[in-house]
Parts: structure tokens; C-alpha cells; sequence
């Protein structure tokens, strides 16, 4: 849980795990030296010339200090505040897990003139008798005098063996891997020297790396393409109140509202390629999966390149510049300090500290919208080179996709092969020809015994198409209902709609008598709308009437049909009243859950048939108020349409309801 996972990946943690706490007293001003040694007996080791764990007795447990860290969670000197202000391994249990999943692991402190020693295996305090992780142990707590240390030498030393228990056989250490961490960690901070020691194979190999640049050097190390602006630093310090649970006097959990202090430093810088390269990290910890930090930047970088673009000309009426405009050829390091900042999983991978967001995407504002609104010539000319490169690859994304957009149209509209789910009718009468589009598989079985073959078609569609009012042309001709709708009509979509190219004088959808079915029958409608307006337009639209009740009648008099059918619950009741009225029997009538539920007959001379059917034709009064409403009921903003159906739950005429 800790680590990750037991190969590669995991035992690389455990050599982070130890770094970082090495890091974290050069990041509090201890210590500018950190070595790190691949021996040759398969362990590791990791030096530091800091202050030194401390190695007195700790009140609570009676254990020395040292021994408290590698053996108890959330023991470590930045548990709990006070130590370090700003630290990677913030959790307490970097050196304790490493300990329980070392087979053996030796450390050895310098302070006070004296030099300290202590041994474990898997995390059980003791004595080797010799060198090397196989050495016979007798269990032992306590930590002892092994030598003397130089006057005012102070420093930690730790040599782990992994367990091969726990860890696969083939989890190995990967040198280059160190090499970029040790050097990541050297850009991050400043003037701190940190070497690597490989002696596996003999000949020991060393590398130091130290920059005193800080994240100006590490940006112009990872950006590969030919500068448009020099690296630009965003800074600040901000402060929040965050509620963290503490324990009490009486040992109990209490939140308590603790002041934060967030240091957020930035840099970033724009080149002529295409490719985008953003670094993320907290207390010098990287954090690949980005998090709070990261998401406070893309969002301050779209608003602040959005405000700075308002006063030029560069963007035209109606035009828009998006994140990946932005990100085009831009080279970021992201970094932020704070205390105890929350991670997602010990792996901190993922930021999460809510308020980080918000106080990055002030800072990322203030400092980026400086930059761009520069008065300075050197700087102006950057910011103006910089807006330019963006607002390029804006109109260059707007022309992919609109030439992308009209190629796909133009390979669902003008494809020579019908879909196959199409039941189409023989006559080649357009004014004759009706297309009736089927809620469902079921209801298409019962319609094609139904239907006229010879003028009346049929294609089924899979519940709920694309709500195409809150969706782009790409995405409507993506969705396979949509397309197939549109293909089968024949006339095109949108502003190339050819009318007289239509391939059938009537389009019915017909749906359940239910209110799914007033969905889709909504849907379809705003599809035709936005798509194909000439046909509502010339009246060529309709949906289906399919009836909610049929009376079976005992004893129909003379000149009466045996079955009866309704529409509406008011017409069921008057119709009911009346045969009653009449004296007229009838068996317990049958309410229709769907169409699937009628047999072909009875479909027809409902719904199908010509000479017995009720249809309702879409017209178009106000084009107007017609796109209003449409937005209204169906368009991406939430709240009016909620003040719609509020408004109106008290007025609703009940009788209006087809369902």
C-alpha cells in the first residue's frame, strides 16, 4: 500500500522514501551534501551531512528517537508540525516501511561527538553479528555508542537490503532512473550537491549533480525546441486555513483550523514546436499525476491568455482560445511548498489540498497577465510573440476541425449503401412514401407484420438518441442513430439540406404512449429542428398517436366495432361512462404498456393504417420562439429550465398529456 507495488517501481519508492527525508533537512537549511551508494552486496545506502536523527529517549514510548522512526507510523520528525515547514515525506511512515521491508537495515548517526548505531530485521530492533544482510541476528532494542564523530560532525547513514521475500526476484534498481531523480532534485533545490555511487560491478562509478539556477536551469534543460520567450518566473506566498484533526490533551482526535503557508513558484517558457511539457511537484516531491497545483495552472492560463488577448486585435469576433492552444509548445515546472499537504495515497503522486487551486490560479493571473500586458519593450515583444504563436494555433485547430467535421459529413451523407437496418419500402413515389422511425427492436417486429410494404418504411433506432442541441456537428455524426437518420432521409443535414433530395413525402416517429417515449419523440424532433428544418418546415414531419386503452366489447350492437380504442385517460373515462351509459359490456380493458405489446393487426388499424390513424404534424409558426424553446428544454444551460419545469408542475393541464 505504501510503496505501490513489490517490483521495480516499489523499491525504487524505498530509495525516494530515504531521499526525500535527506532533502527535506537540506530544504530546512541542514546539510548542503547527499550521497547515495549501490554496493556491491545487493544493498543501498543513504548519507546525509545534516543535524542527525535525533537519538534521545522519547518520553512516551521510552524508546530512543531513532528506534521511534523506524518502528511507529507517523513517527518521523515531520509528523505533526514544528520540524520542517515544507517537506516531501509528509506522512511519517517513509523510514518505518522501508525498515519492514528491508531484511536488513543498519543505521548509523553522528551527533553530539558521538557516533550512534542500531540494527533491524524486517523492522524488529536487534544485533548482527557480522557484515551482510545473512549474518546470524539476535532481537534487541535499544541503540548504542559504536564510536566517536568529529567535533561539530553531524549526519545520518543508512544501508538497507531489500527482501527478497516480499520484493520479485527481478525488482532491480535503475541507475538512470536515480540519475534523473538525483538531478531533478538538484534543480529543485538550489546549491545542494547529491551524488550517486554505483559499486555493484566493482569499479565504483560516481556522478554528482548540483545547479544553483533553481527551476530557471531545469526549465531550459527540458525544453528542446528554439526559444519565443525567456523562461518566465510566476511567484508568490499565500496563506489558507485548513481543518486538520489533532489530537488533544485527553488523546482524543479534535479538528482544529491550523494557518497554512503556501509558497508557489512557476516557470514557464514558450518555443517554436508543438509538443507541450509540463513538470509538477510538491516540497521537491514529483507529483507525475498532477493535482490541485496543476489544475489551478491550466485553468489561470486559459483566463489570463483570454483576458490579455480582449485588449488586441488579435483575436477576431467570435473567435476563442482554449487550454491546448496555450500548451502548444510551452515548457512548464510547477512547484509548490506548504506544510502537511494532502496526498492521494502514499505514492503522493496526486495532489489534493483543495485550497491549493485557487490560491495557484491568483498568483498564475497576477504574475502571467503582468508579463502579457508588459509595457517593457523587451517584454512586450516576448508577450506579443507569445499571444501570436497562440492565437495561430487557435485558427489552425478551428480549420482542422471544420475541414475534419466536413469530411465525416460528407462520408455519412454521401455513402452509396443504406444501413442494413433499414427496412425500406418499393415504391419510388417520394410524395407516396412514409418512413416511420421505430422505438426498438420489439416494436419493429410487430410494425414490419404491420406496414405496408409497398410505400410505408420502417427503421428502428436504439432508445435515446444524442440530445444533438448540446452537441457539435462532429459529435452528431459520430453517434451511430443520428447519422443513420440523416443517411436515410437522403437530403443532407444543416444549411446543404436538399429538400427536393428527401427521399420520402412523410417521417413518423413512433414511440411508446409513455414518457420515455415523449423523450425520444422530443429528441428526433430536435434533431429534425437543428438538421433538417425544410421537412418540419414543409410540413412533412409527424409523430404517431398509438393508443393508451382498447375496450373489448360482449355484446356490441349492431354497426359497432368488437374493440375500441382511447387515447388519453379523459377519453378512457368518458368512453367507459358511455358504454356503461349504453349499456354496453365490455371486458377489463387492456392499458397498453408499449407498442410491442400490440399484435401487427392491431398496430395497423391503430397507427399504421392510412384510413384509421392519428397523426400529429410539426409545424414551425415562429422559427424564433422555436429556437428558444428548444434551447430552453434541451440546450446546455440547467437553470432556466429548471425554473420552467418548477413554474409550470402547478399549471399543467393534465388532459394535455399524451401519455
Amino acid at each position: 500500500m505504501y510503496v505501490g507495488s513489490t517490483d521495480t517501481r516499489g523499491l525504487m519508492h524505498c530509495v525516494w522514501e530515504l531521499i526525500d527525508n535527506t532533502v527535506d533537512e537540506a530544504l530546512a537549511g541542514f546539510g548542503t551534501e547527499v550521497e547515495v551508494s549501490l554496493n556491491a552486496d545487493g544493498s543501498i545506502s543513504v548519507n546525509d551531512h545534516a543535524r542527525g536523527m535525533p537519538v534521545d529517549t522519547e518520553p512516551r514510548t521510552g524508546l530512543s528517537g531513532v528506534e521511534v522512526i523506524f518502528t511507529r507510523l507517523h513517527a518521523g520528525g515531520k509528523f505533526g508540525g514544528g520540524a520542517y515547514n515544507a517537506a516531501g515525506g509528509l506522512h511519517g511512515v517513509g523510514s518505518s516501511v522501508v525498515n519492514a521491508l528491508s531484511s536488513r537495515l543498519d543505521v548509523e548517526v553522528d551527533r553530539n561527538s558521538t557516533t550512534w548505531g542500531m540494527s533491524f530485521q524486517r523492522g524488529v530492533p536487534g544485533t548482527f553479528t557480522g557484515p551482510g544482510e545473512k549474518a546470524k541476528f539476535t532481537p534487541g532494542s535499544g541503540l548504542k555508542k559504536i564510536g566517536k564523530a568529529k567535533r561539530g560532525v553531524t549526519g545520518t547513514r543508512i544501508t538497507f537490503w531489500p527482501d527478497r521475500q516480499i520484493f520479485h526476484k527481478d525488482a532491480k534498481l535503475s541507475v538512470e532512473e536515480l540519475k534523473a531523480r538525483l538531478r531533478q532534485t538538484s534543480f529543485l533545490v538550489p546549491g545542494l550537491a547529491l551524488t550517486i555511487i554505483d559499486a555493484r560491478n566493482g569499479d565504483p562509478e560516481t556522478e554528482t549533480f548540483k545547479h544553483d539556477g533553481g527551476i530557471t536551469e531545469f526549465c531550459e534543460y527540458l525544453a528542446e525546441d528554439e526559444a519565443v520567450t525567456d523562461v518566465i518566473r510566476l511567484q508568490g506566498t499565500e496563506q489558507f486555513t485548513e481543518t486538520v484533526p489533532m489530537l488533544d490533551d485527553d488523546g482524543h482526535m479534535t479538528p482544529t483550523d491550523v494557518d497554512r503557508d503556501l509558497e508557489i513558484d512557476i516557470a514557464v517558457r514558450w518555443g517554436k514546436g508543438y509538443g507541450t511539457l509540463v513538470q509538477s511537484f510538491v516540497n521537491v516531491i514529483a507529483t507525475p499525476k498532477g493535482g490541485t497545483h496543476v489544475q489551478g495552472f491550466d485553468r489561470a492560463l486559459t483566463r489570463t491568455f483570454t483576458k490579455a488577448l480582449e485588449g488586441t486585435r488579435l483575436l477576431k469576433s467570435g473567435d476563442e482560445v482554449i487550454k491546448d492552444d496555450i500548451l502548444e509548445g510551452m515548457t512548464g515546472v510547477v512547484t509548490v511548498r506548504l506544510a502537511e499537504p494532502q496526498f492521494e495515497g502514499q505514492t503522493k503522486e496526486v495532489l489534493g489540498t483543495p485550497a491549493v487551486t485557487r490560491l495557484v490560479g491568483k498568483v498564475v493571473d497576477k504574475e502571467l497577465l503582468a508579463f502579457l500586458t508588459s509595457t517593457k519593450s523587451a517584454t512586450k515583444a516576448q508577450a506579443r510573440a507569445v499571444m501570436d504563436k497562440v492565437v495561430s494555433a487557435s485558427r489552425a485547430r478551428v480549420a482542422a476541425r471544420q475541414h475534419k467535421e466536413a469530411q465525416r459529413r460528407k462520408n455519412a451523407l454521401e455513402s452509396s449503401s443504406l444501413p442494413t437496418k433499414l427496412k425500406d419500402c418499393r415504391s419510388t413515389d417520394v410524395e407516396r412514401c412514409e418512413l416511420f422511425i421505430v422505438e426498438g427492436d420489439s416494436a419493429l417486429g410487430t410494425a414490419q407484420g404491420a406496414r405496408n410494404s409497398e410505400y410505408q418504411a420502417l427503421l428502428p433506432i436504439r432508445g435515446k438518441i444524442l440530445n444533438v442541441q448540446k452537441a457539435s456537428v462532429g459529435e452528431m455524426l459520430k453517434n451511430a442513430e443520428c447519422a443513420s437518420i440523416i443517411q436515410v432521409v437522403g437530403g443532407g443535414s444543416g444549411r446543404t439540406f436538399d429538400l427536393d433530395a428527401a427521399r420520402y413525402g412523410k417521417v413518423i416517429f413512433m414511440a411508446d404512449a409513455d414518457s420515455d417515449g415523449a423523450h425520444i419523440r422530443t429528441l428526433l424532433a430536435t434533431l429534425f429542428f437543428r438538421y433538417m428544418r425544410p421537412m418540419v418546415e414543409a410540413g412533412r414531419v409527424y409523430s404517431a398517436v398509438p393508443p393508451l386503452h382498447r375496450f373489448e366489447l360482449t355484446n356490441p350492437k349492431k354497426g359497432m366495432d368488437k374493440y375500441l380504442y382511447t387515447y388519453s385517460d379523459p377519453e378512457y373515462q368518458r368512453k367507459a361512462a358511455e358504454l356503461t351509459k349504453k349499456g354496453i359490456n365490455f371486458k377489463e380493458p387492456q392499458r397498453y404498456k408499449g407498442l410491442g405489446e400490440m399484435d401487427a393487426k392491431q398496430l395497423a388499424e391503430t397507427t399504421m393504417d392510412p384510413r384509421h390513424r392519428l397523426l400529429r404534424r410539426l409545424t414551425i409558426d415562429d422559427v424564433a420562439a422555436a429556437e428558444v424553446t428548444f434551447e430552453l428544454l434541451m440546450g446546455n444551460d440547467v437553470a432556466p429550465r429548471r425554473d420552467f419545469l418548477v413554474e409550470g408542475a402547478y399549471q399543467l393541464d393534465v388532459a394535455s398529456i399524451d401519455a
